[in-house]
């Protein structure tokens, strides 16, 4: 259970529980992306069609508001509990999907269980990190990021024993998943009491006091958002278009999310003694030098260059997750649902775009456009005000 009794002293234990429970979560939600030439492949879609199941996976985070709200005034722990059961069983039948409406009601329902988990969790982990929330954020996200590097692994591994169509053996380890959150963080609480008598002027109020925080996380996402789609969802899809195998091009997402959840555990701790401006800074000019070097080099080089890449483009989110968590409202999860939402809202126009593209332009420009747009990451990142 949460000890308020010291609320800047950084609870180790309790920190490493959440990010257990992201890690055990996010394994499953990173099926798509590998699997996602063999189902085009088996269900003849377009790459177009293909972007839009990464939105239709993000479409109930048009819901995150509500849910803040939510687990603002009562406890909704037992969301993160059942989440991993929901998101395993529906990303673990995505084998045996026989047409592509199947799929997408599949990634909404996986969605479903995505917001489940990722509203209150930051929120209890801004509770648990005292004064040390840089920390507290790397550590949930290097979870997410290596979640996300082992993801891609299982799924392969399971398509080579049992056949694409053989996926849904997995289904067990999400149920097993959930038992152990429910004996390690039903105890774990978020909100310190319930409120009452909330008025809309009082959400109003929060609105307003979150938005500068807001433009500039909208901005500093909207820049990078065609790069870091490119980079996640569409790395197998461009790399087997280049010749390679299913194996070699899901290896190098694995290999992407590795450094990434590198790049985030450090990026947050780092954030903490140098500020949030700076920390961003270096990411923002770093990453479009990385994406132009990546379209250039071939064979061997690639996967070192791929590493430092998924170490700079993953690097930025827990410093914006950490300068979300410290606006003073009394509507944390609020706060942080609506983040969530800007988070989806963006990265799913980013990732149509990108299917769209490439099949207008081809992979190659789309991936230059990418690099292009990048850049404005820098002028916004200016923008910030100094300090944590």
């Amino acid at each position: 259970m949460l000890m308020m009794k010291n609320k800047n002293r950084f609870q180790t234990v309790d920190a490493a529980i959440i990010s257990v429970a992201h890690l055990l979560h996010d394994i499953y939600s990173s099926f798509l992306a590998p699997i996602l030439p063999l189902l085009i492949e088996k269900l003849s879609i377009s790459y177009s069609a293909a972007g839009f199941l990464s939105v239709a996976q993000r479409l109930p985070s048009l819901l995150n508001p509500v849910v803040g709200l939510i687990a603002d005034k009562v406890s909704v722990r037992y969301f993160l509990i059942v989440a991993p059961s929901i998101t395993a069983i529906s990303m673990s039948l995505l084998g045996v999907a026989p047409n592509f409406h199947v799929l997408v009601v599949l990634m909404v329902i996986m969605g479903i269980g995505a917001v489940m988990f990722h509203i209150p969790a930051p929120v209890m982990m801004r509770r648990v990190s005292g004064n040390r929330v840089g920390l507290g954020m790397s550590l949930f996200m290097v979870a997410g990021e290596g979640a996300r590097s082992i993801g891609p692994l299982i799924i392969l591994g399971a398509v080579s024993l049992w056949g694409l169509e053989g996926t849904w053996r997995l289904i067990p380890l999400g149920l097993a998943c959930s038992i152990f959150l429910y004996a390690r963080i039903r105890n774990i609480r978020i909100s310190d009491e319930f409120r009452r008598n909330e008025s809309p002027k009082e959400v109003r109020l929060t609105i307003k006091q979150a938005m500068p925080t807001f433009k500039t996380v909208a901005g500093f996402m909207g820049s990078r958002s065609l790069m870091k789609g490119a980079l996640s969802t569409f790395l197998p899809l461009y790399l087997t278009h280049q010749g390679a195998s299913i194996w070699l091009a899901g290896i190098s997402l694995t290999v992407v999310q590795f450094a990434g959840a590198t790049g985030t555990l450090l990026s947050g701790t780092l954030s903490d003694r140098i500020g949030r401006r700076k920390t961003l800074m270096i990411t923002a000019v770093s990453s479009p030098i990385l994406m132009g070097l990546f379209l250039m080099v071939k064979g061997p080089l690639l996967f070192p260059l791929l590493m430092v890449i998924g170490f700079f483009l993953m690097a930025p989110t827990p410093v914006l997750l950490a300068s979300v968590n410290e606006v003073k409202s009394d509507h944390p999860a609020f706060v942080n649902s609506v983040y969530m939402m800007i988070n989806f809202i963006i990265s799913s126009v980013a990732v149509m775009l990108v299917g769209i593209l490439s099949d207008i332009i081809g992979f190659r420009l789309t991936y230059q456009i990418a690099v292009l747009l990048s850049i404005g990451a820098i002028p916004v990142t200016m923008q910030m005000k100094k300090g944590k």
